[in-house]
């Protein structure tokens, strides 16, 4: 204490006569709110959250989603004017932005009110299905609105979606929504309203000067067949002037206030300072040499939420002018170590345009690094010194500092500068040259000289807002000597390859007065390829794949330099003009997009594509999902105590440390379970706690209750547990070696005779391989959260829960309590997401929480943290497929031969129908004679593995196109060939006993077929190919057929309340769950249409297990036909009663009618059922009908990829898909595009890594990827470039509710058309080397994996043409 005591005396000495305040200002939406002392704790999101602004999602807790995103506005006292950026509230620390005006989603507009025309335009556009990451997008439009001077172009509106990800839509309808809002499409703006003689732009619902003008032909500035269809959005339905009125704008309070240093406290003892001179930042550096500096706190945030870092000391320097410098100098630039990166990006841009051509090398590089660096939100708050400092060993600009001889001018305690050389500033990991007291002052850039080239290098899993694999910055200046050109001066920088940025020093003392021509180029390679050494284990993995990116990035830039001067004429030796292709510049246009479909419409609604019932809602920020749900007084937060071992004995639990924890209010394990600790939703084969032993990591074993989450999340790490290890077993062949497989797992299907066809000579050729199947991360948006509280003292318990099952939920927590079901009843308004991943796993959550609620008599709320529902919750399962196919040499297949292996994980869940429905569609759409599929289950010590969208249905059919390719391969023809002449006919018998009815394979391959103009796409990829050495495009179609139902009976089955009111208003419950994907929409489109009333008279009511019981879960794709038909069989009931009083009387109107009904007694609510008929199926025998019908869909798809890195981007996606008539085209076409987006990822992008034998470099069991820094789903620069949907027109279904066909999961396979365009691409480098062979390309195909097989001089020094990178199945 008496330390203590002696700072606190100096830094009073250091803050006397300062001013330094503990008041803390902000404006929230236009209200004046004042931050007490004892926050710096929390971020601006937690901050949002507790005063009610729940619009503001937690989506990730790391920045890396977007769902957080506000608005934030500041002023420039130097430039004296307000400024506007985006932020993301999950990181800013809340007394970072005092004094300044945050704008929420709710500060925009509502339904009541009017919405924005940002809120309005999503809306009408479809572009917001479950909708929690809806806010996001509305935010960052708006804010790029507000921060522009004029509309901004489409490339900015992309960009600033960069760092926003949404799993639903695909993202083609939130392009196209705000579209509307660039300058290519003036219609917006100049028919904005009036106001004596004013134009208001929509943006700033101000008057302004845009205006003005000619008004723009919609057709002409269409910029693909869809956007001509978008009118200029209005205000809102109700009355659009409104909404003028209630722009936000700047407080004048915060332009007139003076910015005072601020000294703030938090929990635990936390302070924060904020000096707005240089001398108290340094004073209080000196003070506290251990603080950590802050701007954006992009860095340091997750390292406190996710590493567990503790800093009692905060300071902010964003308001150091010193550090705010940014001075265009006659030798340079200077860069203050706080300027902003976007702040950064803006100058380096005008510089560019302004300064001669050769003294802007470095600022090119530097500037088209950031582009890809990280989404707007980070980059408009994070800084350049913080970057620096880090010194992560893959930052993307610090081996460019390095490399452009950038200087860091590094400032003491007392004043004095020193200035350190970039190379020479990182001493090792996460290690600079800063002495005790020191800070870093500014970046000095020197401009490039004549004749010295800078050029930056990057290759991540993804394209956009990702962390590097491998990163380069390379420089070298040139100098003509008699006449040649020599190397005078060179850096070579790498990162992603060893503890910091390192310096390929042996290559540059060697390129050191070497004359710049091929011969030197082959020289230095020789000697790079060992000048950067990365161990078997290095972390990270991938170590052929980084070795192969340190040569080809040092290829490309000798070509990028030679090219360079070739251009200007100073080089004798011209470069091949096929090796051109290996410095082409990635530059994305604008996407563009259609969608085609017909309205058959029925009635009223049926028919109509009309908007998601709650898009007003969620665009407005005012949906409500669990964790939104105002919590009653008395509750505790929930937090795991997680396994941190694959497999072991527990031998003892100390929750000593946890019960002295702040806030503590219990800590319960599996002795506490009231009723029964086993649960499952097939089989009781796990634990709600683990008693004896885990069997994986993140396996709960016990939960601890606290005042807040924080507190809970605190107490639980310090539950200290001790472990008996035991061996694991880690993949599938891992359990095959060992038998581990669960019982009565074993399953077979057979048609013909597959050993004799093979043995009778009638097959020409028989081949075998293996396919390995990835997993794939549901990632919904919403992470699982449930809010349990007993009633009655506890004689019943009720739930509200993000769940697609809530009857599960009420069967497991009544089982765990010992309680009937009739006394739990879970209730579910909307889940943001599910995609599968809350169908079961969501109920283990709501069973542990359920207990201390139940003990306490309490309410008890657990929202999991994104990492850790990412690690306990399962995902995909991965597959291995292993096949034996015979055919002729027409191409005909006659027998396969397939053993299927699925990773189930620690418990039984729902892996055999998984597995199961992998084996019915193990065919695909293919007339296959003779054939037998066998499958087993198998036991790993991995969290359970679950339902995700398609349902094994896509792991067994791309299995099957993998064996088809290998089949074309064999025979030199086109897969697509091999495909059509192998189509199964009508009438035709599958495996597993069913008949072919109404298939329209023929109809959808063929119209995708001409609309792709497939024979000239090849020509064209043929020609591209033959004069592109080092990209290629490849080319593929792909059919699918998805059977409709659940496999097992009697979840076929669905029950619906109908009440219809006195007023002409109709009330909806069913059993289904709205997850956004249009479900509620329907069924309100299905009851209007019965009642021949408008839409807006009906409303769908929450889903509640007290409402209707027993229900089957949202799965299958099948809701939309079974919940529908429940509910038309209510509404028919209930006209059958009113039938003799319309017939007796005219009524004006429906309400009229119903008021007419009540006063005659007469019963205006009905429960609806339906069973969906003939169907079943006997594993006994192997033979039945499983499904009511199949839906049919074909894809096509263009890609190019760079064969020395492994990158890729979709030229084009056309999609046709037969979904009878549509019930509500428009939210169908939405499932399209998001399934075939979702598709993409789990084909060519989202990688799982386990820590298993192949990735020795993660922890035993732990999962890698958890979350959006480590794990990549598709952003909105991923989707393809040209995406066209067509629904196929003419084709109603007889099995299905209006004739209509299901559609959530049916199309989520045909993504897998990018992988084989992708292997086609690859088929074409490999022929390159004289390479003809078949090659296996798991999927996902990410960069690794294409630039691995794209075999050439680079890679052969680190792996051989049968290399095959390690997957995690």
């Amino acid at each position: 204490m008496g330390s203590l005591t002696q700072r606190d005396e100096l830094e009073a000495s250091a803050m006397a006569d300062d001013g330094w305040s503990s008041e803390a200002i902000i404006y929230v939406n236009g209200i004046r709110r004042v931050l007490p002392d004892g926050l710096a704790h929390l971020t601006l999101l937690q901050y949002l959250r507790e005063i009610n602004l729940t619009g503001t999602k937690l989506g990730c807790g790391e920045g890396g989603c977007g769902a957080c995103t506000v608005m934030v506005s500041d002023y420039d006292r130097s430039a004296r004017k307000s400024v506007h950026y985006a932020v993301n509230a999950c990181l800013a620390p809340l007394y970072s932005v005092e004094g300044m005006h945050i704008i929420t989603v709710e500060g925009l507009g509502s339904c009541q009110s009017g919405l924005h025309p940002v809120q309005e335009a999503l809306a009408q556009a479809h572009g917001s299905q479950c909708g929690f990451c809806t806010p996001g997008f509305v935010m960052s439009m708006y804010a790029l609105l507000r921060s522009n001077k004029v509309p901004p172009s489409e490339e900015q509106i992309e960009e600033c979606l960069s760092g926003n990800l949404c799993r639903c839509t695909g993202y083609r309808p939130i392009i196209d929504a705000f579209r509307v809002f660039a300058k290519t499409d003036n219609s917006m703006y100049t028919k904005s309203y009036p106001t004596n003689g004013e134009f208001i732009c929509p943006s700033s619902g101000k008057p302004c000067s845009c205006g003005e003008g000619k008004v723009h032909n919609s057709e002409s500035s269409a910029c693909s067949s869809t956007c001509g269809e978008y009118r200029p959005v209005s205000y809102n339905e109700i009355d659009g002037s409104l909404y003028k009125e209630k722009e936000l704008i700047f407080p004048p309070e915060l332009v007139l206030r003076n910015n005072l240093p601020l000294k703030l406290h938090g929990f635990g003892g936390i302070r924060w300072y904020r000096p707005l001179k240089l001398k108290h930042l340094l004073d209080l550096k000196l003070l506290y040499p251990s603080a950590k500096l802050v701007v954006g706190n992009t860095e340091v945030g997750i390292e406190i939420n996710f590493k567990n870092a503790q800093y009692p000391v905060l300071i902010s320097v964003s308001h150091v002018p010193e550090l705010n410098v940014l001075s265009i100098k006659e030798n340079g630039l200077e860069i203050g170590s706080s300027v902003r990166l976007s702040r950064l990006q803006e100058v380096l841009k005008d510089v560019i345009a302004e300064r001669e051509i050769h003294e802007t090398s470095s600022c090119r590089a530097i500037s088209d690094q950031l582009k890809w660096f990280a989404g707007k939100q980070v980059k408009n708050v994070a800084s350049v010194g913080g970057n620096i400092c880090t010194a992560s060993p893959i930052s993307d600009l610090n081996p460019l500092w390095m490399a452009a001889r950038a200087d860091f001018h590094i400032v003491d305690s007392k004043g004095n500068i020193r200035t350190v050389h970039a190379k020479d500033f990182f001493l090792g990991y996460r290690k600079v040259d800063l002495a005790q007291g020191e800070i870093l002052h500014s970046i000095f850039l020197p401009w490039s000289r004549h004749f010295e080239f800078v050029k930056e290098f990057k290759q991540s899993h993804r394209r956009e807002d990702d962390i590097a694999l491998v990163n380069a910055g390379m420089r070298v200046y040139l100098e003509e000597v008699g006449s040649n050109w020599q190397v005078s001066d060179v850096s070579i920088i790498y990162g992603g390859v060893a503890a910091v940025s390192l310096i390929a020093a042996k290559t540059e003392n060697f390129l050191i007065g070497k004359t710049w021509d091929k011969n030197l180029l082959q020289s230095a390679l020789k000697i790079l390829k060992d000048n950067v050494p990365l161990g078997g284990d290095a972390p990270g993995g991938m170590v052929e794949f980084r070795k192969s990116l340190i040569l080809s990035f040092f290829f490309k830039f000798f070509l990028w330099v030679t090219q360079q001067m070739n251009t200007n004429g100073f080089l004798k030796e011209s470069m091949d003009g096929t090796h051109l292709s290996a410095i082409q510049p990635y530059s994305r246009p604008c996407s563009s997009a259609s969608q085609s479909y017909e309205i058959t419409s029925v009635g009223t609604a049926v028919g109509l594509p009309v908007v998601h019932q709650s898009a007003k809602l969620q665009v407005s920020g005012r949906a409500e999902y669990t964790d939104d749900t105002a919590t009653p007084p008395n509750t505790l937060h929930a937090a795991f105590v997680l396994s941190k071992k694959a497999h072991a004995r527990i031998l003892s639990i100390d929750d000593t440390l946890a019960r002295a924890s702040p806030g503590f209010a219990g800590l319960f394990l599996a002795k506490d379970v009231p009723g029964s600790n086993k649960i499952g939703p097939v089989v009781h084969d796990e634990e709600v706690f683990a008693s004896e032993k885990v069997t994986c990591v993140g396996q709960v074993i016990g939960i601890v209750v606290a005042d807040t989450h924080g507190n809970a999340k605190a107490a639980s790490k310090k539950v200290e547990i001790e472990y008996e290890e035991l061996p694991p077993i880690l993949s599938i062949r891992d359990a095959i070696k060992n038998e581990s497989f669960f019982p009565n797992s074993k399953k077979c299907l057979v048609k013909g005779d597959v050993e004799w066809c093979f043995q009778s000579g009638l097959c020409d050729k028989v081949i075998e391989g293996e396919v390995q199947v990835g997993g794939q991360e549901h990632f919904y948006l919403e992470p699982n959260c449930s809010l349990i509280w007993p009633v009655d003292g506890g004689s019943e318990v009720h739930m509200i829960s993000s769940t697609q099952a809530p009857q599960k939920h009420v069967a497991t927590v009544a089982r765990v309590l010992g309680l009937p079901f009739s006394k739990v009843v879970c209730k579910t308004k909307r889940i943001g997401g599910g995609f599968g991943g809350k169908e079961t796993r969501s109920a283990f959550i709501a069973a542990a929480a359920c207990v201390p609620s139940y003990l306490l008599n309490r309410p008890v709320k657990i929202t999991l943290d994104r990492d850790v529902d990412m690690m306990i919750t399962g995902q995909r399962h991965s597959f291995l497929g292993k096949y034996k196919v015979g055919f002729t040499n027409a191409g005909k297949i006659l027998a396969l031969d397939l053993e299927l292996y699925n990773n189930a994980g620690n418990s039984l869940d729902l892996s055999a129908a998984v597995l199961e429905r992998a084996m019915f569609h193990s065919d695909n759409v293919y007339d296959i004679p003779h054939i037998r599929v066998s499958g087993q289950v198998c036991y790993t010590n991995y969290p359970s593995n679950t339902a995700f969208r398609g349902f094994g249905g896509p792991q067994g059919m791309i299995i099957t196109e993998n064996w088809i390719q290998h089949v074309a391969m064999e025979l030199q023809r086109s897969p697509e060939e091999i495909r059509e002449i192998n189509f199964h006919p009508e009438g035709h018998i599958l495996h597993y006993g069913q008949q072919v009815q109404n298939s329209t394979l023929n109809l959808v391959w063929d119209e995708l077929k001409a609309a792709c103009d497939f024979p000239k796409v090849r020509e064209v990829v043929n020609q591209f190919n033959l004069h592109s050495r080092w990209r290629k495009r490849g080319v593929a179609m792909i059919p699918t057929k998805f059977g409709i139902s659940f496999t097992t009976k009697f979840m076929n089955q669905a029950g619906a309340l109908v009440h219809v009111y006195t007023d002409g208003t109709v009330l909806v419950t069913h059993g289904g769950v709205e997850m956004g994907q249009g479900l509620h929409t329907k069924i309100a489109q299905v009851a209007a249409t019965s009642f021949n009333i408008p839409l807006s008279s009906v409303f769908i009511s929450e889903t509640s297990t007290d409402k209707v019981p027993n229900s089957s879960p949202t799965a299958a794709s099948a809701s939309s036909d079974m919940y529908g038909a429940a509910v038309l069989d209510a509404c028919e009931q209930i006209k059958a009663r009113m039938k003799p009083i319309a017939d007796r009387n005219q009524h004006s109107s429906f309400s009229q009618l119903a008021l007419s009904c009540h006063l005659e007694r007469v019963d205006l609510s009905a429960h609806g059922f339906y069973i969906t008929p003939d169907i079943g199926f006997d594993w006994k025998v192997g033979k039945g009908i499983p499904f009511s019908y199949h839906t049919y869909g074909a894809a096509f798809a263009e890609v190019e990829i760079d064969t020395l890195t492994g990158d890729f981007y979709t030229r084009t996606a056309n999609i046709v898909m037969d979904l009878g008539n549509s019930l509500n085209p428009a939210i169908d076409i939405g499932q399209i595009e998001g399934a075939f987006v979702q598709g993409l990822g789990w084909a060519a992008l989202e990688e799982l890594k386990w820590g298993d034998a192949d990735h020795k470099w993660i922890r035993t069991g732990n999962l890698f990827t958890s979350g959006p820094g480590t794990y990549k789903i598709p952003s909105l620069n991923d989707i393809p470039l040209n995406f066209h949907v067509s629904l196929l027109k003419g084709v109603p279904n007889s099995k299905a509710i209006h004739s209509s066909k299901a559609v959530g999961e049916p199309p989520f396979f045909l993504a897998s058309v990018v992988l084989f365009a992708i292997k086609d691409a690859i088929i074409a480098a490999r022929a390159e080397e004289g390479c003809h062979d078949w090659f296996p390309l798991d999927n996902p195909a990410t960069p690794e994996r294409i630039r691995m097989a794209c075999i050439d001089d680079f890679t052969r020094h680190f792996a051989g043409s049968d290399f095959h990178p390690k997957i995690s199945i």
